[in-house]
């Protein structure tokens, strides 16, 4: 029994060493693991504060955007109203006939057109190529056209400012 007891002993003395090692490479792993998960915790804080600031930066980029293309907008409504109003009074005028389209003639051309022949009441007093009246239809037609011309305008140049504001 004695060898026995002395084969106990030499195990616990060959047994504890090799326990207290792997504690101790336990204890550093774990200190280790603790380091990488400690810095990875950091890279992940630092990217997602990065990330946060270029989400704020272009949250703001894109509020100003809107801001501006919400005033690029109010302008050319306000510019499309103001032509349409205008537009509308030129035709109140013309149908009231407080006003009168006219058309300058040709002096040179020895033809006399009958269809557009000036008289001496729509020739006038004043001094200056002659000119003939048109038929207030006509006139009111030619009005219609130029407003449709002046909305087209319009509405390019409110294009071409969106287009300019998104691609800056």
């Amino acid at each position: 029994m004695q060898l026995s007891g002395r084969m106990l002993v030499i195990a616990l003395l060959m047994l504890i060493p090799a326990a207290a090692s792997w504690q101790v490479q336990a204890w550093r792993h774990g200190l280790a693991f603790e380091r990488q998960a400690a810095r990875h915790s950091q890279v992940l804080n630092q990217q997602s504060h990065a990330a946060l600031a270029q989400h704020q930066a272009e949250q703001h980029k894109r509020q100003a955007l809107e801001q501006q293309l919400r005033a690029s907008d109010q302008q050319h409504t306000r510019e499309l109203s103001d032509a349409q109003r205008n537009q509308v009074y030129l035709r109140d005028r013309l149908a009231t006939a407080d006003v009168r389209l006219s058309v300058l003639l040709d002096a040179s051309d020895p033809v006399d057109s009958p269809a557009m022949r000036a008289t001496a009441a729509t020739r006038g007093v004043v001094h200056g190529a002659p000119r003939g009246r048109l038929d207030p239809a006509h006139a009111q037609r030619i009005i219609g056209i130029t407003d449709a011309g002046d909305n087209g305008l319009i509405a390019l140049r409110a294009c071409q400012a969106y287009v300019q504001a998104i691609a800056r």
